[in-house]
């Protein structure tokens, strides 16, 4: 098996571990997780005018909010003759292709078949699972909405919130029936050209469905934990409460932080135990619910959990290893040995250090190579690679002489390393008479014991190269011309 310079690394058990980049929330747009369905009428009762304007309004409404997994996901779903799906949840999770997608949407024009459309809308929110929390936003000019009432209960049902904006035209009675309370925030009825006024209310009622009045956990590892909520007091004399514990009593941890804080970060956590986290927002201008959330952490990782090879040469290779655990590591032992059956070396190591530099080994060898930790509790974790060593550079010619004997004819002379040799080749240029080209390149090979070799018919300024061969390839050779000129440069 060829040994390339870490190519043939074959790491025999890895954990890796990641560093998250966490981006934690500074204003409360950036909690706001959930599906956004607008069931937009795009019937002939709605005039090409106020078809645009409701695109427009919806464009700006969402223009703050993240988009995508995790965050918002916005559908837009057609009320026509036959209901028509222009873009799914999962189509957009940048909002420049959001406004570009809003600013290409077509009218259907023909019936106002509200009610095909809204099973489309049961389906499409439905299925997206129970923990998610979802909106319908009907934009509608609210004229012959049709037997709308017990699609929309269901819908409500289902854990749904129905927010609807009508131009001053639409049926108010069927409108106030189909949204969620309460009206004075889930219901708008103005005249197209007065429509921006009530983007900010609308908004600020979305926000106040799906961003999440929750604790989350966003980062967890064996011995901490990286909370996370949305600000809802402001930085003075409000502060958090947050208390944590493993279950056991005399293990609860308080922490006072203060208003404006978004997240908490919970160390000297226990490796594989089960936490509770309470987080109370705490001001003297209204109460707020207590937020709670229960995690896990990860069971421990012990060192070595990962093993790498760098810096390979003919006769020494780099051992690294992590993680650097001195608290927990009484020390760390390198063992290595040829494969199949070399000898054993041993190499002892403090617990401060994570790699050491293995030399005097053999060129082209490969190696099995086993770190063991000793921890402090008795414990003992041990990894192996295989890694391989280059191959030796070959001896290159020592020395090579070109002396002209007369006209066209020179002797060639040359000394080379002769460990491993298994002859030379020879490379010139030959004057061609057969030919009309003026030469043409001739080659030998010579035997080891060879030390020189006459040539004629050189062609003018002829070019004479030497190399030595070996068994495991060809070293470095020189060259010269035939006009006593020596060319420094190597040829191999």
């Amino acid at each position: 098996m060829k040994c390339f310079l870490l190519g043939c690394v074959f790491v025999w058990a890895m954990l890796q571990q990641s560093n998250m980049h966490l981006t934690l929330p500074a204003t409360a747009l950036n909690c706001c997780e959930g599906n956004i369905l607008i069931l937009l009428d795009s019937s002939g009762s709605v005039a090409n005018y106020e078809f645009s304007r409701l695109l427009r309004f919806a464009a700006e409404l969402l223009h703050p909010f993240s988009l995508g997994r995790g965050h918002v996901r916005v559908s837009l779903l057609h009320v026509g003759t036959t209901p028509h799906l222009e873009f799914g949840l999962d189509a957009h999770n940048k909002q420049e292709s959001l406004q570009k997608a809003l600013q290409s949407v077509k009218q259907l024009q023909g019936d106002t078949n509200t009610e095909a459309a809204l099973r489309v809308a049961q389906h499409l929110l439905t299925e997206t699972g129970t923990d998610v929390l979802k909106i319908l936003l009907w934009l509608t000019d609210g004229v012959q909405p049709g037997e709308v009432d017990e699609l929309m209960s269901e819908l409500k049902a289902q854990g749904v919130s129905v927010l609807a904006v009508s131009t001053v035209h639409g049926n108010y009675q069927v409108l106030q029936r189909a949204v969620t309370p309460p009206l004075e925030s889930h219901l708008y009825s103005v005249d197209i050209d007065n429509i921006d006024i009530i983007t900010e209310d609308i908004r600020e009622a979305i926000i106040k469905i799906i961003c999440a009045k929750r604790l989350r956990v966003v980062q967890v590892t064996s011995h901490s934990a990286v909370l996370q909520w949305c600000p809802v007091i402001s930085a003075g004399s409000s502060f958090y409460k947050l208390l944590y514990s493993d279950g056991n009593r005399n293990t609860v941890i308080r922490r006072n932080l203060p208003g404006g804080s978004s997240f908490a970060e919970l160390t000297h956590l226990r490796p594989n135990t089960t936490y509770t986290a309470l987080l109370t927002p705490e001001s003297n201008q209204r109460l707020f619910d207590t937020l709670g959330v229960n995690f896990t952490t990860l069971p421990d990782v012990l060192s070595p959990s990962v093993v790498s090879v760098s810096d390979s040469g003919p006769h020494q290779i780099r051992v690294s290893w992590g993680p650097l655990q001195p608290a927990q590591v009484q020390r760390y032992m390198v063992e290595y040995g040829a494969i199949p059956s070399g000898p054993i070396q041993t190499v002892k190591l403090d617990s401060q250090k994570n790699s050491t530099l293995l030399t005097d080994l053999d060129p082209g060898t490969q190696y099995l190579v086993t770190v063991s930790a000793l921890h402090v509790d008795g414990k003992e974790r041990a990894m192996s690679v295989k890694a391989c060593t280059q191959k030796a550079a070959l001896p290159a010619l020592a020395d090579l002489q070109l002396t002209l004997v007369e006209h066209q004819e020179a002797q060639v002379t040359w000394q080379a390393h002769e460990e491993g040799l298994r002859g030379y080749w020879l490379s010139w240029e030959r004057e061609n008479s057969l030919s009309s080209s003026k030469s043409s390149i001739s080659s030998a090979y010579l035997p080891p014991t060879s030390r020189s070799m006459r040539l004629t018919h050189l062609s003018q300024s002829s070019r004479v190269c030497v190399s030595p061969v070996y068994s495991s390839g060809r070293g470095d050779g020189i060259c010269c011309t035939a006009d006593k000129q020596r060319d420094s440069s190597q040829w191999g």
